[in-house]
């Protein structure tokens, strides 16, 4: 009797073992869609096809196993798009706009074997479906580094007297005043007020994720009102072009204007999409779950800057930027510190104690989730995309409505 247990018990496992291989994908034959807002010339658009690429060399993948999908508005052609490549043989979609998401929804819900994965997506928590995925990344650490290194040139110009007004002033050309925008603008603010105090910071918003004309007519203006420096959340070239026409410093996002701009690009801060892209072709290669919500992190390689253009760049900043980074790889440093006296108030003064966040996304936008504690604001770990939308004392918001 004992021996026939065992046997029926070797042969359950023996099933259970199967089940899962055949839940699974083999490498060669794995597919990944990849639907994209814009092209290669939005450097938003390029982030993402250059980590997919990155991802697919380090698995040995063919060409013919990725399938991208350029310029797909957030449209139902979204939607369509997605049952295209899911025709295709594609067992994963992936989609990187936040208009995208509820077309990627639609889809989802139709299709239930295939695996759908969106970049900057706020609702795979809320919508329980197994086969729905949210990714981003915590880049506000990444533009924290970046604040640090523009921080580190205003102390330089107001050092040599060169200072348009009576303190630092930085510009920020910005999209729209989604959370994702005001997490980032604030972080690099803080990161700049680190090493440089009595910085103030102007914002001008575009209305627009990628238009270079209206980009660039924002930094303009904002080199027009004062600015010193520039930063931007924003895809394209505009801004910078504007900076190095003034010969004003430019901090950039997603990739290194060096080449164009040599003498005013000093870092910019991205993603890396290749480890996510990496981790949802081998969990599906292994039958394995994909996470409803992932955050890549400087520690997984997913937050980085680019080369320090040192011709632009205060001296010094290649250093401090490893002193900070290694800070945040160890934990001790929190963007987002509401424990320390002064460092982020609002209304005139007053510290961030707490804090209600729209974290669980509804038509009202409800605040629904205490994010505040254990001294910092907990941005992107309750959901991947960002949350923070809180206003600041030292940043000032132009045309506020604009794009809303």
């Amino acid at each position: 009797m004992k021996k026939v247990l065992a046997l029926v018990l070797a042969l359950a496992l023996c099933l259970t073992a199967v089940a899962a291989l055949a839940d699974g994908v083999a490498k060669e034959d794995i597919k990944l869609g990849v639907i994209l807002l814009h092209d290669e010339d939005s450097t938003y658009d390029l982030n993402f096809i250059n980590g997919v690429k990155d991802a697919a060399a380090a698995l040995g993948l063919s060409d013919e196993q990725v399938i991208i999908k350029r310029n797909i508005p957030e449209s139902n052609d979204c939607y369509e798009a997605a049952l295209d490549l899911a025709d295709e043989g594609g067992q994963i979609v992936f989609a990187d706009s936040f208009g995208h998401e509820t077309f990627m929804v639609q889809a989802a819900k139709e299709l239930p074997d295939v695996e759908f994965c969106h970049a900057t997506g706020t609702m795979a928590h809320t919508e329980e479906l197994a086969n729905f995925h949210n990714a981003f990344a915590a880049i506000y650490e990444g533009r924290y580094l970046a604040g640090v290194a523009a921080g580190l040139k205003l102390n330089e110009i107001k050092e040599a007297g060169k200072l348009k007004g009576e303190v630092p002033m930085m510009g920020y050309v910005g999209a729209f005043t989604y959370a994702e925008v005001m997490s980032g603008y604030t972080s690099f603010y803080l990161g700049a007020k680190s090493v440089c105090p009595d910085v103030i910071m102007k914002v001008q918003f575009t209305g627009s994720w990628y238009d270079e004309k209206e980009e660039k007519a924002a930094a303009e203006a904002l080199i027009a009102a004062g600015a010193d420096l520039i930063s931007q959340h924003a895809d394209s070239m505009g801004a910078p072009t504007a900076c190095e026409n003034a010969g004003i410093p430019d901090v950039s996002y997603n990739g290194s204007t060096v080449a164009s701009c040599p003498n005013t690009f000093i870092v910019a801060s991205r993603i890396d999409w290749a480890p996510y892209f990496q981790y949802i072709i081998e969990q599906k290669v292994a039958g394995e779950a994909i996470a409803t919500d992932w955050t890549g992190t400087i520690a997984t390689g997913s937050v980085k800057l680019t080369d320090v253009n040192e011709q632009a760049a205060a001296p010094g900043t290649v250093e401090k930027l490893a002193e900070v980074k290694a800070q945040f790889e160890a934990g001790t440093l929190k963007v987002f510190d509401t424990a320390t006296e002064g460092f982020i108030t609002v209304e005139n003064g007053q510290m961030l104690i707490e804090y209600m966040a729209d974290v669980d996304t509804d038509p009202a936008f409800a605040k629904d989730t205490q994010v505040i504690s254990d001294g910092y604001f907990h941005e992107s770990e309750f959901r991947s995309a960002p949350y923070f939308d809180v206003e600041i004392d030292g940043i000032e918001l132009l045309n506020r409505n604009y794009g809303d």
